[in-house]
């Protein structure tokens, strides 16, 4: 026993992180059925040793691990063992708390069972060392027994104005946010009254030790136990009449003043540079200027991402004096800093934070017409302040933390006056639905909408500051480019990216004092935008936003870069914006439907957003669902009246080009659905869309074979004139009998069938190996059967297995080389 029970203890709470998953569960279950049998096996004085290693052990995977399998059958292994053994201290009334039922909901265990267990003093210590050692840490934030706060997730979004399923909202919400972190906090905020002392002299210096910590987890959750435990012995302190010092010594509060360092730095900069780095005359000592501006741009590029935040905005808290002289130098170092580059292209933070420095070193120095440029904005400065700031809004990077969030209400506007209105209190519910404006408890946007945000609260900024002082700098070009951007992050598929767009869209529209000038359209953009829907809309919600957006889609100006955001929300995954940019650009398409001149126009638009984005996934894959949508809704009927039209002509080039050596099994899938929509268009499109399903069907892949098969079907039911009556029942049998996911070369023989029903030509295989000439300067080796590109005049080839299939041109023969 002395052997076996250390081991067992050190299994209880196993959990190992491979990858994006964990490694544990199994190994903890096991180990409470090993407790469970120790009951039975052994008489309670061979046991008495390790009673109480036991007891507690039990009781934290009970009521600590993440897994609802693993407390239940920690809580039925204690309960054995208080039945049998008799020894476990005060066990009848902790299975009272924590039976079978009870321990099922995760946050119940955390914040209220715990409370209750912490009364008896055998399991205070052990369970707060715990917390301390292994939930702060953690690193899942997906609740692993969510739907046990689905539903109260549901209903904080609803307080919070929020639209969508509150199913779909809290998984992701959960999924975002570290959950054990936070449960563990507050855990040992409740647990912190249960024992003051131990949490004041040990718990507090060790968390504060931990905010240091290279991890950003054991970071992050070292941030928030501090502040619950702080709290906790504030409120017994104050419960007692006792002063908080009785707990929290000098030490720690230094400590905890230390975490915010960097902020309080960047508030005490202004000040302290006024101070001691001006002149009698006002002016800047030269000397002392060009050394703090030097070192400032110097650790601009430092390595480390949170040294490029707080220099960036330590540039940006610098008083007029100090870049008087020196702007050029500053904007230049901080538009650096906004370029991604392949060594730091996961710094999102300080790129957010050298536009927000960008924008207030703009107010800071102000505007003058004629001014010199290395003193205020002028002619020759504003033009490369505006290319920096719309750069940024091209940046969708991600980084290995996923989806984890804006975390910043400065990158709303907040900062400056302008954005979303911030609630003056928190809307009731679980932790993790606090209100989306209030900093670290709201991460809900991705890594991806950080820049984007603080460059449209930039843009806005600067452009207001121009409108008011100096309305001539600003382009009728920029002006488009600014009011396009933002109305494309206006259409796109975050709620809170959409919301702060269409604020600050709203904003340069409808702005107080001297308008904006050269804003494309704006009679018609004041009648589809008035001032009222400034308070009364909520473009968080996508029933209310995508309605007004899509307007946008009949100004020439705004077309592309709205089509552009649409074809993200309406290809995305998220139910409600998914469905309600669906009825809203159907609606749109429903109106311009007799219109000949509108559809060609808005075809043109969409082929050429299709074009610009070939091969860019984050674009063209959403694209292509959302084009199965629009030809499955018969949007672009008027054009199927025509043999050849250029609409489909264009279109089928660059599906086809999309799905090139692609491995992507969406992307593939997506391709499939878009050529069978193709199928409406008659001619040689319609031939060539056969043919290419045709390949499909011989895919490497037998997901996208059965897929294809089963559209292909599918679309032969829905349109009728495709293929001749007299073949239709044997086609429709070969592809619904064909185990489509058998070998290859059994599929090929059904597939050519197929091929010889359908009246497009079957392909033919050449070995590795023979060199032919197309006759048209082109030489192939080797290339593979799947996914090959017709193009009129010659064949085309890719390079994707060990063979290569030559298709005849029109008009040609078949080559039969096999």
């Amino acid at each position: 026993m002395d052997q076996v029970v250390p081991v067992i203890l050190k299994a209880l709470t196993y959990e190992e992180k491979r990858g994006s998953c964990s490694v544990g569960t199994n190994v903890r279950d096991a180990a409470c059925y090993v407790c469970w049998a120790f009951a039975r096996a052994y008489e309670p004085q061979e046991l008495q040793p390790f009673v109480a290693a036991i007891s507690s052990a039990l009781v934290i995977a009970t009521v600590f691990d993440r897994n609802i399998n693993c407390r239940r059958a920690a809580s039925a292994a204690f309960q054995e063992n208080v039945g049998r053994q008799g020894t476990f201290p005060h066990g009848i009334d902790i299975l009272t708390a924590a039976d079978y039922f009870a321990v099922g909901n995760r946050a119940n265990c955390f914040l209220v069972i715990s409370m209750f267990i912490a009364g008896f003093p055998e399991y205070t210590q052990p369970m707060i060392d715990h917390l301390v050692t292994m939930k702060i840490s953690h690193w899942d934030g997906f609740c692993q027994d969510h739907r046990h706060v689905w539903r109260g997730i549901g209903v904080c979004a609803a307080r919070a104005g929020r639209q969508g399923s509150s199913r779909e909202w809290g998984a992701s919400v959960c999924r975002l946010r570290g959950v054990i972190r936070e449960l563990s906090a507050k855990a040992l905020h409740n647990l912190a009254q249960r024992a003051p002392e131990y949490s004041a002299a040990h718990v507090l210096p060790r968390l504060l030790s931990m905010t240091q910590s290279l991890d950003l987890h054991t970071r992050h959750g070292a941030v928030l136990a501090c502040a619950e435990v702080t709290r906790g012995l504030y409120r017994l302190a104050a419960q007692e009449d006792r002063p908080v010092t009785d707990y929290v010594d000098e030490a720690a509060v230094r400590g905890l003043k230390h975490i915010h360092q960097q902020e309080a730095a960047v508030l005490a900069l202004a000040a302290l540079c006024s101070e001691y780095y001006a002149l009698e005359t006002g002016e800047a000592d030269p000397a002392r200027q060009e050394e703090l501006i030097q070192q400032y741009l110097a650790d601009l590029q430092s390595p480390e991402e949170m040294a490029r935040c707080g220099f960036s905005l330590a540039l940006g808290a610098l008083p007029r004096f100090l870049l008087k002289g020196r702007l050029q130098q500053v904007l230049a170092g901080l538009g650096a800093v906004t370029v991604i580059c392949p060594e730091d292209v996961s710094f999102a933070e300080s790129r957010r934070d050298a536009l927000k420095a960008i924008s207030r070193v703009c107010q800071t120095v102000g505007v003058r017409a004629g001014g010199a440029p290395d003193e205020v904005v002028c002619e020759e400065n504003v033009s490369q302040i505006y290319r920096t700031l719309l750069g940024c809004l091209h940046d969708y990077t991600t980084d290995s933390r996923g989806d984890v969030g804006a975390w910043s209400p400065d990158a709303f506007g907040v900062g400056s006056g302008h954005g979303p209105p911030v609630p003056t209190a928190l809307p009731e519910g679980p932790p993790c639905c606090q209100h989306p404006a209030f900093g670290t408890l709201a991460r809900v946007c991705p890594v991806r909408s950080w820049v984007r945000e603080a460059a449209m609260t930039s843009l806005m900024d600067l452009t207001l500051l121009l409108g008011r002082e100096q309305p001539e700098l600003i382009e009728a070009s920029v002006c488009q480019q600014v009011m396009c951007c933002v109305a494309q992050q206006a259409s796109e598929k975050i709620d809170r990216v959409r919301a702060h767009a269409a604020c600050v869209f709203m904003t340069l529209l409808h702005s107080d004092g001297s308008p904006v000038p050269h804003v494309p359209h704006r009679g018609e953009l004041e009648k589809l935008f008035p001032r009222s829907d400034m308070a009364s809309v909520n473009w968080n919600a996508p029933s209310q936003a995508f309605p007004r957006i899509t307007q946008l889609l009949g100004l020439p100006a705004y077309r592309y870069h709205v089509l552009l955001g649409l074809a993200v929300s309406v290809g995305g995954l998220t139910e409600s914006t998914v469905r309600y940019s669906t009825q809203s650009l159907f609606e749109y398409m429903k109106g311009i439907q007799k219109d000949l001149q509108a559809l060609e126009g808005f075809g043109g638009t969409l082929l050429q957003v299709f074009e610009d984005n070939l091969l860019n996934d984050r674009v063209s894959v959403p694209l292509l669902k959302t084009l199965d949508r629009m030809l499955a809704n018969g949007c672009f009927d008027l054009f199927t009246s025509e043999q050849d039209h250029p609409f489909g002509v264009k279109l089928l080039s660059l599906c086809k080009e999309e799905i090139r050596k692609s491995k992507d099994v969406q992307k593939l899938r997506s391709g499939v659905a878009a050529f069978c929509g193709m199928v409406q268009f008659p001619g040689d499109v319609r031939r060539k869309v056969l043919l290419q399903l045709c390949l499909l069907l011989c895919h490497p892949f037998p997901v996208i074979r059965k897929t294809t098969a089963s559209q292909v079907y599918e679309v032969l039911l829905t349109y009728g004139d495709i293929v001749g009556e007299d073949v239709l029942d044997e086609v429709m049998a070969v592809l619904g009998t064909t185990a489509w996911d058998a070998e290859l070369p059994l599929v090929r023989g059904q597939r050519n069938r197929l091929c010889d029903l359908l009246g497009v030509p079957r392909p033919q295989l050449v070995p590795k190996g023979i060199r032919m000439d197309s006759g048209c300067g082109l030489h192939w080796t080797s290339s593979a059967e799947h996914g090959s590109v017709f193009c009129d005049g010659w064949a085309q080839r890719q390079f994707l297995g060990p063979t290569f299939l030559i298709l005849p041109c029109r008009g040609s023969v078949p080559l039969d080389l096999v």
